[in-house]
């Protein structure tokens, strides 16, 4: 009978111990919900704006592009035979008129001694029959000779003539081709690989190219740009308000960085690419360090046009609603929040460029956007002003105390 007494008094002090707990604990929180009420409103909510007014913003366009040689030639030959030597070190700086290969000339050295031979022996012709025209002509005219017998010595020489200037034109065509054996650098630039080695056969009509040099200082990029926008461009400058620009363009490597020198538009084609949709714009850029190569991959940035009527907001003071549509708060009369839905498309910097749905002089709020409804009270100061914070009321603080040190009485 003893145990369950001893049971029945330990089960009483733990019921008793937590009714104690649970009532220390609804003090403390009570008295200090008491202490913050007393706090009292705050009033209208604080917030920053600027006061925007319109001004010249670039039209910014980043377009893919791709790099292309200055200027590139393909190497080939103009005569046939072997290849005896090749005189570059691929992948080096080779100048215009440089040997690059040696082609076997033994064939062309004897095409060319041969018409000089038969140069020769046509001036011999030339004045063998110049002279004997020269004999017959005043004994044609003493009639010792008949006229048809001077006019064919006449005829004679200058059928000799012909045949001397035609020789002639031979040993030069013969001398040329000689010359050609000995292929040259037609531009100055970077030569790539040989295609060819020493002991190879070429030919004058053959498809593959000997070598290609390739001129990368300066070098050009190719924009492609689709030709709605640049419809869209042309009519907004014939509307007025934005005027052409003639910016730097500025590249943006595969790797993410960007290339350190700014390039030019050199010009725009006026054919659209019937496949793409797309007009190309060349660059060109200096290129002295030889980090842009033909056939790289880059986003070219530039200014297309300049927009003289639009406004920069920081990106702050706009927000996205459900549809995707830009919104702003402003401060409308009686320092009420009036949301207004503009036309962001991009942005420069820190600032969204908005062209749409803004007026000069409105005060658009940039700070303490973040609780802001349509139509609410605010109070509007310049943007960064500092806060004013209020010191706390008399008693304030003390019943606040009062009240934590009661809880603590009624724990002990």
């Amino acid at each position: 009978m003893n145990a369950p007494t001893s049971y029945g008094r330990s089960g009483l002090i733990v019921f008793a111990s937590a009714l104690l707990l649970a009532s220390c604990s609804s003090g403390d929180g009570a008295g200090k919900q008491q202490a913050g009420g007393r706090r009292g409103p705050s009033g209208p909510p604080q917030v920053g704006y600027v006061v925007v007014q319109p001004g010249s913003v670039p039209m910014t366009t980043e377009l893919a592009g791709r790099v292309t040689a200055y200027q590139s030639s393909e190497v080939r030959p103009q005569v046939a035979g072997i290849v005896q030597r090749r005189f570059f070190t691929e992948g080096t700086i080779v100048h215009q008129g440089q040997t690059l290969y040696q082609i076997d000339p033994s064939l062309y050295q004897a095409s060319t001694a041969q018409a000089q031979a038969n140069l020769q022996n046509a001036q011999a012709n030339l004045e063998a029959a110049r002279i004997k025209a020269d004999r017959y002509k005043p004994l044609a005219a003493m009639q010792a000779v008949s006229q048809q017998d001077y006019t064919d010595a006449v005829a004679a020489s200058r059928q000799a003539a012909a045949q001397v200037a035609q020789q002639r034109a031979a040993l030069q065509t013969a001398q040329i081709n000689l010359r050609f054996t000995k292929v040259p650098a037609p531009i100055t630039g970077r030569i790539g690989r040989s295609l060819v080695t020493e002991g190879a056969l070429v030919t004058t009509n053959q498809t593959d190219p000997l070598t290609t040099i390739q001129r990368l200082d300066p070098i050009y990029v190719d924009i492609q740009q689709s030709s709605a926008d640049m419809l869209a461009l042309r009519k907004a400058l014939a509307k007025g308000g934005i005027t052409p620009a003639s910016a730097a363009v500025r590249l943006k490597l595969e790797d993410g960085s960007d290339y350190e020198m700014a390039g030019t538009v050199e010009f725009s084609e006026v054919v659209v690419n019937e496949s793409t949709g797309t007009v190309t714009l060349r660059a060109r850029f200096a290129n002295p360090q030889n980090i842009l190569l033909p056939g790289m991959f880059v986003r070219a940035v530039f200014a297309q046009a300049i927009d003289t009527q639009a406004y920069l907001v920081p990106q702050a003071g706009v927000s996205r609603d459900p549809k995707g549509n830009a919104t702003v708060y402003v401060v409308g009369p009686g320092n009420k929040a009036v949301a207004r839905t503009v036309v962001a498309d991009r942005t420069i910097g820190q600032n969204w460029v908005i062209t749409q749905g803004l007026a000069p002089g409105d005060k658009v709020i940039v700070q303490g956007t973040a609780n802001l409804k349509p139509d609410i009270d605010i109070k509007p100061v310049p943007a960064n002003t500092p806060q004013k914070i209020e010191p706390p009321k008399k008693g304030q603080g003390q019943g606040g105390a009062q009240t934590k040190g009661g809880s603590q009485a009624k724990a002990g």
